[in-house]
């Protein structure tokens, strides 16, 4: 027996009394869609699903239609799945936020020649959607600036810059959630401090440490010091010593996305005798992500809306989408948590 033919656009033209070109623009989904009767628009719709015709999605967002279809990519090596992960209530909030407005999400997760690729062989992988939200620390700003270049919707969770290019994202407010950090120790008696960052200094340690600088002068206090946080913890035994010598009561600390710098310090500080808070108040600007099993430090911090800025990415790219205008930036407040890792300097 032979194979039953696939239904086409001539099957549907003919089933619902139009032309081939009215079923085009009623399956296309393009801004022309908006042409047709309403009354013709259903008789198309309701033939195609009698004869179950159903739309490539590809060709349609070829031809310059919506597929329902937004993409999600990160630029890290493995994707935030699991449930520890810092990536992963970000993804959580794309997700249902997709869900909720009606449409599909197609997680990107392709390598190739070993590495994670938006374009292979000048093609760029994640038309297919009609926008993607983006994310992740070790990016490609060239690729960013590629996609700006070529139009393509996309809406970045965490503030990035890119020279000579505008991008759209939706980001932790890291300078003020760091100064009102800063203001609460100054508050309970703290004047000296030093601040502890990564090596990278990318977007968000340097609006954490503009928000330290911000809430020192608010209390009119002399700029203090920022470390980079050592890799051994023998040379992180030897800062935290030199801070101590130097009178340092409180210290700032930004957190790495698999929790490594938080557990240093603290193992670091247990080795060496430091009580915290009662010798050295430690506030963490962020959230530590939870890898390690067992009973965990209350630190004082404060927690980003990770799943509500997933929801809120894919409300911007919506309406870049529908309304087809200029980047835009959303930043969004941090809440801060009390914890038990600071208190008054002796």
């Amino acid at each position: 027996m032979s194979q039953r033919r696939r239904p086409t656009q001539v099957d549907i033209a003919r089933a619902a009394g139009v032309s081939q070109a009215t079923v085009s623009l009623v399956i296309s989904g393009g801004k022309s869609s908006g042409q047709v009767a309403d009354h013709t628009r259903q008789a198309v719709l309701d033939a195609a699903a009698r004869l179950g015709y159903t739309v490539n999605a590809a060709a349609r967002s070829l031809k310059g239609g919506r597929n329902r279809m937004l993409g999600l990519y990160t630029f890290e090596p493995v994707f935030p799945v699991d449930q520890r992960d810092f990536y992963f209530p970000f993804l959580l909030g794309v997700e249902e936020a997709t869900a909720e407005f009606g449409y599909d999400l197609l997680l990107f997760s392709s390598v190739t020649s070993g590495e994670r690729r938006i374009y292979s062989d000048g093609i760029n992988r994640l038309k297919i959607a009609d926008g993607c939200v983006l994310l992740g620390r070790h990016l490609d700003r060239a690729v960013l600036a590629d996609l700006v270049r070529e139009d393509f919707p996309f809406v970045f969770i965490g503030r990035r810059e890119v020279p000579g290019v505008e991008l759209s994202y939706v980001a932790p407010d890291y300078v003020d959630a760091t100064r009102a950090m800063v203001r609460r120790l100054v508050g309970l008696g703290h004047r000296r401090f030093a601040y502890l960052r990564p090596a990278d200094h990318q977007e968000p340690t340097r609006d954490r440490e503009a928000g330290f600088r911000a809430g020192l002068a608010d209390a009119g206090l002399p700029d203090q010091p920022v470390h980079e946080m050592p890799d051994a913890d023998a040379e992180l035994a030897a800062l935290l010593g030199q801070c101590l010598a130097d009178g340092v009561t409180a210290l700032l600390v930004e957190p790495s996305e698999d929790d490594q710098a938080i557990v240093a310090l603290d193992r670091v500080a247990t080795d060496a005798g430091v009580r915290i808070p009662e010798d050295l108040s430690v506030a963490v600007l962020g959230d530590p992500a939870p890898t390690r099993p067992g009973p965990r430090r209350d630190w004082t911090r404060f927690t980003l809306p990770r799943e509500d800025m997933g929801r809120s990415a894919v409300s911007l790219l919506l309406e870049l989408l529908d309304a087809d205008t200029g980047p835009r930036q959303l930043s969004v407040a941090c809440t801060p948590v009390d914890g038990d890792s600071v208190g008054s300097p002796r």
